[in-house]
């Protein structure tokens, strides 16, 4: 398979922003061109309306004849560009040579000829194209009346000239400009980029351990607003590195106890020969067992708790009272009241299967170290504009000291068997997670009571 290709943004922007330059460049050329070729075309016009009238007026009737004051110097005077070609022809009746230096066709028959007024057109004369003028004067002696007619023809090479000087005059400093222009745009593009190039050195030249944020101080809004997506990428990144690498080690340093345990025990037990022994043996391996699987059960917990959460509308009313249903017979089996009060329908933005687990742990942690024949309360509540969720007990309670440790990761109040201190530290976990908070108060005359605190459905 193939790699994709590369497009280099520098490239398509000086494609992109000289090629238009280019384009726009050769059509003003063409423009200024036709321009010129107008404008030298209306000299010429101007030029042969005056030649003819001037050469009209140097060919007087007398008679019935023609008086041709045409001196040489006049000539000179017409013919003094060797490059511009001039011709000129007078004939009466018209076509009919009279004086000239070329003989110049005539208009084609769809001209109307006007009397006295000149009519340009266009010829090709000797395989050259000029531009002529021609103009019919009417004479005679009253009786009989003629017609001549004057005809003066230029060459185009002089407006083809001019035309192209033209250009030249006004095309040559634009090129110029445009030169000055493309090197600014490249010096700007480049400046541009020189903070993405930057910032690709500085991701390069990152260390994976560090994750450290990146730091553009001068740059465009545009690349600080992607080093600041960067830079919450790297957050992430660092946050579950972190996150990943104290599960490991909690998870590591949890187990070694409890895994240790089974060890010994199991090797007592091969050792044993009586079936009471073995059994009290294999009893304890259970429980080392059951211990080892609800502590990795809470640590995967905990991990899950700590990943990136997305909050939808929850009914914990409802969610609170599935719970105490489910909770129900471990809860007679522990000789504990376990009930539910609160509102019939409450909602808050969060996660259902974490919100479960935290409901669920709070419910364990009383029945595990409250004791028998206490009485556990479910309820939900709105107070102070926010959603309370809590578990209240009446067992011994805990003392100030120790309910300001209740939350801390594997710490323990009780000896008691079966605990891991993980369950209390996720409640606060999952309260932090749906931007909220977990506190614990002793309640009176004895007994604790846990809270969560949430924010309502907006």
């Amino acid at each position: 398979m193939s790699a994709p290709a590369r497009f280099s943004l520098k490239r398509q922007l000086l494609v992109w922003l000289l090629l238009p330059q280019l384009v726009l460049w050769l059509m003003g050329g063409v423009l200024a061109f036709r321009v010129a070729l107008t404008y030298a075309e209306k000299t010429i016009d101007q030029s042969l309306t005056q030649s003819v009238r001037s050469l009209a007026r140097q060919v007087k009737p007398m008679g019935s004849g023609l008086l041709v004051d045409f001196p040489r110097a006049a000539r000179d005077i017409i013919e003094q560009d060797p490059e511009d070609r001039v011709a000129y022809m007078v004939s009466s009746p018209p076509g009919s040579f009279l004086l000239g230096n070329t003989k110049i066709p005539g208009m084609t028959p769809d001209l109307h000829v006007p009397s006295n007024e000149p009519l340009l057109y266009e010829v090709v004369l000797d395989g050259k194209p000029m531009r002529v003028a021609s103009m019919d004067l009417s004479f005679g002696d009253g009786f009989t009346d003629q017609r001549m007619r004057v005809q003066v023809a230029k060459s185009l090479v002089v407006q083809q000239r001019i035309a192209r000087e033209l250009v030249r005059d006004v095309l040559f400093p634009l090129l110029i400009l445009g030169a000055v222009l493309s090197v600014l745009v490249y010096e700007g593009i480049r400046r541009g980029l020189a903070p993405l190039e930057r910032l690709e050195a500085q991701l390069a030249h990152r260390a994976t351990a560090s994750l450290s944020p990146i730091e553009m101080t001068q740059a465009p809004e545009e690349v600080h607003s992607l080093a600041n997506a960067l830079n919450q990428l790297l957050t992430t990144l660092r946050r579950s590195l972190s996150q990943e690498k104290r599960f490991l080690n909690d998870a590591a340093h949890q187990l070694r106890t409890p895994l240790a345990g089974l060890i010994s025990q199991t090797e007592l037990a091969m050792q044993e020969t009586e079936p009471e022994a073995l059994r009290q043996r294999l009893v304890k391996v259970h429980t080392g067992a059951q211990r080892s699987a609800h502590l990795v059960h809470q640590l995967l917990s905990l991990a899950r708790t700590e990943a990136e959460v997305v909050l939808h509308p929850v009914d914990v009313a409802a969610l609170a009272r599935e719970v105490a249903r489910e909770w129900t017979p471990r809860a007679v089996a522990a000789g504990v009241d376990l009930g539910y009060e609160g509102e019939d329908t409450l909602m808050v933005p969060g996660d259902k299967l974490l919100l479960r687990e935290g409901l669920s742990n709070l419910i364990d942690n009383a029945l595990r170290y409250a004791g028998k024949g206490v009485n556990v309360t479910l309820r939900t509540e709105v107070r102070d504009g926010h959603c309370i969720l809590e578990v209240e007990d009446t067992g011994p309670g805990l003392s100030a000291e120790h309910l300001e440790r209740v939350f801390e990761r594997f710490w323990r109040a009780s000896e008691l068997p079966g605990g891991c201190g993980l369950g209390l530290s996720i409640v606060a976990e999952i309260a932090q997670r749906h931007r909220g908070t977990a506190t614990a108060r002793t309640t009176l005359p004895h007994g604790l009571t846990i809270s969560l605190q949430l924010p309502l459905q907006g």
